[in-house]
């Protein structure tokens, strides 16, 4: 735990350095475009994984690093072209996305069942982040 932790605050001291010394633009960029590519490999990884069945959780990693990875990437790519506004409302960020929240579902689905529960009530987690979310919207 203290090792994860320290790796943590190191990596933020860096980055607080790059940004005093380069700038947000190019930590930014730096940034996601190198979480972008580990997260693709991750997901990679966790495929792997899910096809050699070592882990229940393997195939809603995969989905979730993935998701992750090209939700960033699609802001990544998005500052790197210039903001462009092909992108700037294009539905084609939402398959991304998709693939995001089907791992978050995979994940509640796998936590439920190594609770002993079966069915469908890991859903209620699921439906009551979006209608949170919903809320939050409406009221802004």
């Amino acid at each position: 735990m203290k090792q994860a932790f320290g790796l943590m605050m190191c990596l933020a001291i860096v980055l607080q350095l790059g940004y005093l010394v380069a700038g947000y633009d190019a930590m930014y960029q730096i940034g996601y475009g190198a979480i972008t590519l580990m997260g693709l490999m991750i997901s990679l990884t966790f495929l792997w994984l899910y096809v050699q069945r070592a882990t229940p959780l393997a195939l809603g990693m995969a989905y979730s690093w993935s998701g992750a990875s090209l939700v960033l990437g699609w802001w990544w790519i998005f500052a790197l072209a210039g903001e462009p506004a092909i992108m700037s409302h294009s539905a084609a960020h939402f398959v991304p996305l998709a693939l995001y929240l089907s791992g978050a579902v995979l994940h509640f689905s796998v936590i439920h069942r190594s609770f002993g529960c079966h069915g469908t009530t890991f859903l209620w987690p699921v439906l009551a982040a979006v209608a949170v979310s919903t809320i939050i919207y409406l009221a802004l």
